[in-house]
């Protein structure tokens, strides 16, 4: 609980006054700023504050696709859910709810919903926050055809593990033996924007780090993925450091993702030759 407050009843009834307060400062703000563009225009909307918490939760219930939008207008996400209310793994585009579960959820969310809101809006809330998942598959996907090359190429085995240092608990996104004393543990990483070099390079460092210090006889190699390829050399330096053994970069090609994993494997001296 942040400092000053008794409850988190408190503590949430503070943000959402000062969230109210910032919304009518916005609203004015929008309407100064495009006076000129704004016209009167007949629209359906959804009245939240008329709708009992029954009806909401059955609602979802029978109509779940409707759940993301309603969800993002509120900027909730499923990992709150999952931490809030114990509902876990809930697909958010398209839950499976039982009646219980709707309920609680409704009631976790109601207090988040704005008087009302237009159907549009709530649509392009589904719209955007779909193309950020279709976005975040396919980076899954190229994770996934990394580790799939690295089991093909390779004459171990590897897998996605976690190992533990202290009360820290860090994951390679593969690894080998499949159990025990981790021999190589590689970090696939995809950095997509200049300005997240350095987060994401001290990350990987922090986790090579982490695991020769737990497994000193461990290899520790990095996959990268970064658009800008003039700049892999900002890259390769900042990994610069005695508990990597080896970068390798990979585009989104087949070709590129084959050619980056038989010169790593190669280099940690574990190819099928």
């Amino acid at each position: 609980m942040p400092k000053g407050y008794s409850s988190h009843s408190d503590f949430m009834s503070t943000i959402l006054d000062s969230a109210n307060q910032r919304q009518l400062a916005i609203e004015k703000a929008l309407r100064q700023a495009f006076s000129p563009f704004i016209e009167n225009k007949q629209i359906e909307v959804i009245v939240f504050s008329n709708m009992e918490a029954k009806y909401l939760a059955q609602a979802i219930k029978n109509h779940p696709e409707v759940l993301k939008s309603i969800l993002a207008a509120c900027n909730i996400a499923a990992r709150a859910i999952e931490r809030d209310l114990q509902i876990k793994n809930l697909d958010t585009f398209a839950p499976k709810l039982n009646e219980e579960q709707a309920y609680i959820l409704t009631g976790y969310i109601k207090p988040f919903l704005p008087p009302y809101l237009e159907i549009p809006t709530l649509t392009n809330l589904d719209r955007v926050a779909y193309i950020d998942k279709e976005i975040r598959k396919r980076k899954g996907r190229w994770e996934l055809s990394i580790l799939k090359s690295l089991n093909k190429f390779g004459k171990t085995s590897f897998k996605k593990r976690m190992f533990k240092v202290k009360d820290q608990e860090f994951e390679l996104d593969a690894a080998t033996p499949e159990k025990g004393p981790i021999l190589i543990g590689v970090d696939i990483k995809r950095i997509e924007a200049r300005r997240d070099i350095h987060k994401r390079c001290d990350e990987i460092v922090n986790k090579a780090s982490k695991l020769k210090s737990l497994f000193p006889k461990s290899k520790f190699a990095a996959i990268i993925y970064y658009p800008f390829i003039d700049e892999h050399i900002n890259i390769q330096n900042r990994l610069s450091s005695p508990n990597i053994d080896i970068v390798s970069f990979a585009s989104e090609s087949s070709d590129s993702i084959e050619n980056a994993i038989r010169m790593l494997l190669s280099s940690l001296e574990v190819d099928r030759c």
